[in-house]
């Protein structure tokens, strides 16, 4: 049969790279934002405990163009003068392709899977199915496993939230987490780009999460930050939680603590290790003092707001 026959119009672009490239491209994930559609990038060892030998996958709905494949190749430039192995993909192996090697996540109370790899759900954990692919936040992440266990922290603690707001939400997870921990809760989830919240709303469908403006269920807004009317009308908050990027989280500052109220929690992710103080310092002059945090080299980092602000 013909290649052009056996083929759905999904295309790979294979490059070399370096362990630091590929945890960049897991810092940048914006970087290919302008391109519509956006690929798919996933990275893996190609030998095992070499740093030096890592593999950049970019998969494409439709065979990329120059410019598309250069702004890939500007995330890994020890790839060189290596022109990369661009090759077509058949639709079923697509699927499978952009979900290989992921496995489901544990936690102490959850249980996050795709449909391809639902496994057996452990006995007391609930489960969540969150497909990968459209929007950042599988639980896969460090930055989503560690505001997961933060939240799971807080409800041991005792501690109980009424007004919860994850800004940036990508999939929904962490705001599902959230409304399943606290079902008394009014919860509310953001995202500046209007695919995640297309995802969220899919996966609030497929979790059988209520939606709605109500107390028990979860409100979707697509906003840049807490910039919409209904996110400002819900504040204050006693309950924020923003897994997103380093840069941002600065930026946002001043927006995220103003709509949380004294004494309320602010969880923070999607930074790295070396950019914790910078983040920490943007936060400890807007009044927060920091509580507690998940080490790692993706901390996540529980803010208080002191009384006084």
């Amino acid at each position: 049969m013909p290649m052009e026959q056996a083929l759905s119009g999904s295309w790979k672009l294979t490059l070399p790279c370096t362990r630091a490239e590929a945890e960049a491209i897991g810092e940048n994930e914006f970087a290919l934002a302008e391109f519509d559609p956006v690929p798919v990038l996933m990275t893996s060892e190609r030998v095992s405990d070499d740093a030096e030998q890592w593999q950049l996958d970019a998969y494409f709905e439709e065979r990329p163009d120059p410019e598309t494949i250069a702004a890939v190749r500007a995330l890994v430039p020890s790839a060189g003068d290596i022109a990369g192995e661009t090759e077509p993909v058949e639709e079923e192996d697509w699927v499978t392709l952009s979900q290989a090697g992921i496995e489901p996540v544990a936690t102490a109370r959850f249980y996050v899977h795709t449909s391809a790899n639902r496994g057996e759900v452990p006995a007391g954990k609930h489960r969540f199915l969150i497909e990968a692919g459209r929007a950042f936040g599988t639980g896969q992440h460090d930055t989503t496993l560690g505001c997961l266990k933060m939240l799971e922290g807080m409800k041991a603690r005792g501690l109980r939230f009424h007004n919860v707001a994850d800004v940036g939400t990508g999939t929904g997870l962490l705001a599902f987490a959230a409304l399943h921990l606290w079902p008394a809760a009014a919860v509310a989830a953001s995202d500046i780009d209007p695919v995640a919240m297309e995802v969220t709303h899919e996966n609030a469908l497929a979790n059988r999460v209520p939606l709605g403006r109500l107390p028990g269920q979860l409100a979707l807004a697509t906003a840049a930050g807490v910039d919409h009317p209904l996110l400002v009308r819900r504040a204050p908050y006693d309950l924020v939680i923003a897994n997103i990027l380093a840069g941002p989280l600065v930026e946002l500052a001043p927006s995220l603590t103003r709509v949380l109220a004294e004494g309320g929690t602010l969880i923070l992710a999607g930074l790295l290790d070396r950019q914790l103080q910078s983040v920490a310092t943007a936060y400890r002059r807007r009044g927060m003092r920091l509580a507690g945090r998940i080490e790692g080299e993706w901390p996540a980092l529980r803010l208080v707001k002191r009384t006084r602000f």
